[in-house]
Formats: structure tokens, sequence, C-alpha cells
């Protein structure tokens, strides 16, 4: 890949994307349901994939597209180039509040993700970053992540995962939740990222992301430093749903061993 031309044109789609979006605050949403009744999906998440797969196929016909919304190719691997696309990182947010909802786009070739992209749409802030070339907002390059400490941290995480659930070591978090400076919830994985290269926050924790929730962020994340894999340690898999923990590297290790358990 020609990243440099590749960037660009992202970009530019992406640009493109947004406006659609924000246009579309005039006219009716179709609003459904996916999984469960807070699982949502707008005609607007679909029309803004569709965009991306046309556009897409048409410019780069040898690449797969990996998309929330099933429109693209089916993804059995990381072969070749592979584009991770969430249309509308947030959608909940997107329905009701109208903010604090993302695009979340990361490229990947043979696994290794090149691009990664996160645009704060009603706020025209677009997080990106080269392999290798630094991170940014808009055209500010985010500065590595600072030594920090559990004390001092503000950490993202869904109320969710707080309350007794059979999945994680619910005392070992509430432990977590008292230690630390502080807690957030945004509602948009892909923003939480960004939020963690930008040292906004200093972690983000989630039991359950998609392949397509954390390509964009974590290309992004890992430019300035952080470290991201699932709660066992092991790289965060783009292929299905896992566990995911991005952070500062300085409490990465202490938040595996000490507080995020399994049961």
């Amino acid at each position: 890949m020609e990243l440099h031309a590749m960037d660009l044109y992202i970009k530019s789609l992406i640009k493109e994307a947004g406006h659609r979006i924000r246009n579309s605050f005039s006219t009716d949403l179709v609003i459904e349901t996916k999984s469960d009744a807070n699982d949502l999906v707008t005609n607007m998440d679909k029309e803004v994939e569709k965009f991306f797969i046309e556009r897409i196929r048409q410019d780069f016909p040898g690449h797969r597209v990996f998309g929330e919304e099933g429109f693209g190719d089916v993804i059995k691997d990381l072969n070749g180039v592979v584009w991770l696309l969430d249309p509308i990182d947030g959608t909940m947010n997107f329905v009701h509040q109208k903010s604090n909802f993302a695009i979340s786009l990361g490229v990947y070739e043979d696994g290794i993700g090149k691009l990664g992209y996160i645009y704060d749409v009603m706020n025209d802030r677009l997080y990106h970053a080269t392999k290798g070339q630094g991170a940014y907002c808009n055209d500010e390059k985010l500065a590595p992540l600072s030594e920090t400490s559990v004390a001092t941290s503000i950490i993202g995480i869904n109320a969710t995962w707080a309350a007794p659930n059979k999945y994680i070591d619910h005392e070992k978090i509430i432990r977590l939740l008292r230690e630390v400076r502080g807690t957030r919830s945004y509602g948009s994985a892909a923003l939480e990222l960004a939020y963690v290269a930008s040292g906004k926050i200093d972690a983000y924790v989630s039991m359950r992301l998609s392949p397509w929730d954390i390509a964009g962020g974590m290309v992004i994340a890992q430019e300035v430093g952080a470290i991201a894999t699932n709660f066992i340690g092991e790289a965060a898999n783009l292929l299905v749903q896992d566990t995911f923990v991005a952070a500062n590297p300085s409490i990465h290790k202490t938040l595996l061993a000490d507080y995020i358990h399994l049961k």
C-alpha cells in the first residue's frame, strides 16, 4: 500500500461521510434494534457503511471490508488488506444526544494496523495515525503518554461492568473504582480510545467489544505508547468479540494483575 495517498483519500472519505451524518439531523431517522432493545441501528449507520463500501470496492477492488452492519465481506482471516469499519460508533448517543459518536476505521495489512481513524463528527475532530509516523488530532501531533499510576488515573468503564455479573471478579473491579482518581463512560469505544491516545483518560476497559470498535483506535493509541490487549494479556482479537483493555503503558500490567480478572 502507498500509505500517504491512501491516508489523503481516507480523510476525504471520512469528512464526506461526516457531512452526510450531520445533514441527517434535518430528516427523520429510522431506528431499529439488533441483539436487544438497547442495541440500536439507524438508516444512517447502514447508509454510511454502504457509502464507504461502494467507494472502497470501486477504488481498491482487491481490498476487503469488515463492517459492523454486515454490508461488507465475510472475514475469517486478516490476510491482505482489510478495512475494519464502524460507520457510527455510539449509535445510542447519535440517536439520543446527537453528539458523542464517531466514525471508526482501521486499515490492516496481513493483520498489522497501518492506518487508523476516529472522527468525532459533531466536534470535527479527526484522530488519525499512520503506523510508525505518530498520531494526530486534526493537524496537532499527540504527545507520547506520560507516566502515571492507578491512583492518579481516570479510567473509562461502563457502569454495566461494575455491577455484579457472571463474567468478571466483581470485588476487584469495585476496588479499582475506589482506588482510581475517577471513572468516565462516554458510550463510544472509539472515542474512549481516542481519549486514551490523547491523554484525556488513562485506560479504557470493556468486557465485550467487536473488531470494528477497536481497529482504528488501536493504531492511533499504539502510536503514542498505549498497550491494547484482552483481559488475559493477549493481543486484541480482530476477528471476534473479546474483552479489551487499552491503557497507558505504566498501568497496563497493574490493571491486569491486580484488578481485571475473568471468573
